[in-house]
């Protein structure tokens, strides 16, 4: 029987009924624009991050560093990390199954002692040798022959690492006798011997020299006594990112990389 009270429970619920329906139309644009936390979307609707990690000889810290930036701002979403040592405990690296994507080394030998274990390599750089001496050379260096003398504090890098090799091989074919004070694991630690005066003077690459104008200064040796130090790099066959590691090695050959290298002294491959 009516009472001629309006149904006002019916009534709240129609109401309600109508703000949910008017509040889902509102949220869905929303819904569809998505990537409110900032983040880019692949096709699938989810960030594509790729986390690479390069295995790169001592004597390119400072150029990949740099290269890795421009990567990146080129490759959004893609993160390079680099692990730099000499290319002899790199390669211990690499057969003990160290996780990484890829590598580059200072030397063509230990890149092809490691055929098994990476992809085909590609010549990125060359390097030549110099004498690194403190600065403004309180010794008098001139020239090779003159590390032959037993009251200069020679430091080398280590027979087993490519810069190390590269000096005894100019030093061999010149016939000069050195001593040194000690043998060094990489080629940055040779220059830092130099540099904080532990040492008088020291082979290294010409693109070491340049990162510590301020505290070494560099002989240059004659092309007929130097050495030609190649730069190849290869992706690692145990590399969790095969596609983005071999994109990366291809663009160490591109022109904004070449820039870069050459920008740091590097010679072309």
């Amino acid at each position: 029987m009516s009472t001629g009270i309006p149904d006002r429970s019916g009534l709240s619920r129609r109401i309600r009924g109508t703000a949910a329906a008017a509040t889902a139309v509102l949220l869905l644009p929303l819904a569809a624009c998505g990537g409110g936390d900032g983040e880019k979307k692949d096709g699938a609707g989810d960030q594509q991050q790729v986390e690479l990690t390069v295995l790169a000889a001592a004597s390119l810290t400072d150029v990949f560093q740099e290269a890795g930036k421009v990567y990146e701002k080129e490759h959004p979403g893609t993160t390079v990390t680099f692990s730099f040592a000499g290319s002899q405990e790199l390669a211990s690296q690499v057969k003990q199954g160290a996780p990484a994507d890829a590598l580059a080394t200072a030397d063509t030998k230990t890149m092809d002692d490691l055929g098994s274990d990476t992809g085909a390599a590609t010549v990125i750089a060359r390097n030549r040798l110099v004498i690194a001496v403190r600065e403004g050379n309180p010794k008098g260096t001139e020239e090779l022959a003159d590390l032959a003398d037993q009251k200069l504090k020679v430091v080398l890098a280590a027979p087993e690492v490519p810069v190390g090799r590269y000096s005894r091989q100019v030093l061999d074919a010149e016939k000069i006798a050195v001593r040194p004070v000690s043998e060094e694991p990489n080629v940055r630690a040779v220059l830092s011997k130099v540099a904080l005066g532990e040492a008088d003077a020291g082979i290294v690459y010409r693109t070491d020299a340049a990162t510590a104008v301020d505290k070494v200064d560099a002989i240059d040796i004659p092309d007929t006594q130097n050495a030609v130090a190649s730069y190849p790099a290869a992706t690692l066959k145990t590399s969790k990112n095969p596609e983005a590691a071999a994109d990366f090695v291809k663009w160490l050959s591109s022109p904004a990389a070449q820039k870069i290298l050459r920008g740091a002294g590097f010679q072309k491959p």
